[in-house]
């Protein structure tokens, strides 16, 4: 949304939202003037592009899936097997090499459609700042982060042989052993990961950091790192999130969103990702996920030993542990995250509900919290009330029509009634 259709909304009428003693009429008249705004921000443009966006996240898991049976039933995936095997005879190094193999392949065939959806499209609709040798750096530096944390460190080798050794319970070992790793993947990704791709600096407006160490503390949160980060180098839409957690817990905000919002609505901003904090969304994220990797861990090696026992000459790979199943257990995880996907969005959704609820009760600017919705909606792109199913499948948030609506309709404080979430 323009700059100055959101002044004009601020200054006039959606002021009132925030008034205890605004009449009915009146806030229903806001609640049109604003839903109408989203509506028009929709652009034909924006449409085109939200439109592709989902053709291409359903495409995904099957393409996905098409590449792992073309290792199969071509059988490359077994002669990839046998270059590891003549590399070593110790298990870690057959993994790596056949790991490595795997990556370039999938990386190589993949490219196509990933230079579409992540350069050629963001470009299209004038979304991101990116040259080409900046896209594909970034896209080998994701492979070659996955080559490290999945091949170099033993994970996959420990996985392999745990199948060997514990067929019957191999599942709940790799379970078990997910636990500290998605802990440790969620620690070191603030530290590790994201510095790699951008820079990350304290934030310099000094007086919006005092207002957001100002909301902290009456939060109850103690003095946070807050950093900006350099997100315009690839991207003009806005974010911010929280990452991490102990002395890897950080407040990011992209500096396109430092450059394209007010500081009220910055600091509603500020206000949900707090809630993140307090409501302690990290670690109930992290327990989700582990519950997860149990289940999926369990299904897959049942989908497996089908595959193998119907397939499993054609492929010549007949055991469960044999590492050029490494393409049947992806199709089989594929095809399981499918169908978990609406219950992984709708938890993620509720925990976004959660914090807007909290930003506005920390923060209670209604106005400040429907306008940043709608930014981050209309310079995003997104489409603001999808279909039901649309919804299901991939929005991790609440869609913008939702939390405009919320936005304006939430303010407790001015009924009398508890707060639901921040306690002062």
């Amino acid at each position: 949304m323009p700059p100055a259709a959101a002044a004009s909304l601020d200054s006039s009428s959606a002021a009132l939202v925030r008034e205890a003693g605004a009449d009915t009429a009146t806030a229903a008249t806001v609640h049109r003037d604003y839903i109408a705004e989203v509506r028009a921000d929709f652009t034909p443009e924006n449409r085109a592009y939200a439109h592709t966006r989902v053709v291409l996240d359903f495409i995904d898991p099957f393409f996905s899936l098409a590449i792992c049976a073309l290792l199969l039933f071509t059988g490359l995936s077994a002669r990839m097997r046998d270059i590891a095997h003549r590399a070593g005879q110790r298990r870690y190094v057959r993994v790596l090499v056949y790991f490595a193999l795997f990556l370039v392949v999938t990386v190589v065939l993949t490219l196509p459609l990933s230079w579409y959806r992540g350069y050629v499209l963001e470009h299209q609709y004038g979304l991101s700042n990116q040259s080409f040798g900046e896209w594909l750096l970034d896209e080998l530096k994701v492979a070659g982060f996955n080559l490290v944390f999945l091949g170099v460190i033993p994970l996959l080798a420990l996985a392999y042989h745990a199948i060997e050794k514990r067929p019957r319970t191999w599942w709940l070992w790799l379970g078990i052993g997910s636990i500290p790793t998605i802990a440790l993947t969620v620690l070191l990704t603030p530290l590790v990961f994201d510095p790699a791709f951008n820079k990350f600096t304290p934030l310099h407006d000094a007086e919006l950091r005092q207002q957001i160490l100002d909301l902290a503390a009456k939060a109850g949160i103690p003095a946070r790192k807050v950093y900006e980060v350099n997100k315009s180098r690839q991207t003009k839409k806005y974010n911010a999130y929280v990452s991490g957690f102990g002395a890897s817990q950080r407040i990011v905000l992209w500096d396109t969103t430092l450059e394209g919002m007010k500081h009220d609505e910055i600091l509603y901003v500020m206000g949900h990702e707090m809630g993140h904090y307090r409501l302690h969304h990290i670690w109930k994220g992290i327990t989700f996920s582990c519950v997860l990797v149990f289940a999926l861990c369990f299904l897959a090696g049942g989908i497996t030993r089908g595959a193998l026992a119907r397939f499993g000459e054609r492929w010549n790979v007949r055991e469960p542990y044999d590492v050029g199943t490494l393409p049947l257990y992806s199709a089989a995880l594929t095809i399981l995250l499918l169908i978990a996907q609406p219950m992984n969005a709708s938890f993620s959704r509720m925990q976004e509900h959660e914090a807007d609820a909290f930003g506005l009760e920390v923060t209670q600017l209604n106005d400040a919290a429907a306008r940043a919705f709608m930014k981050l909606g209309s310079q995003n792109k997104s489409d603001p009330d999808p279909s039901p199913f649309v919804r299901a499948m991939l929005y991790d948030h609440p869609t913008v029509m939702e939390r405009v609506r919320f936005a304006l309709d939430y303010h407790p404080w001015t009924e009398g009634q508890p707060n639901k979430y921040f306690k002062p």
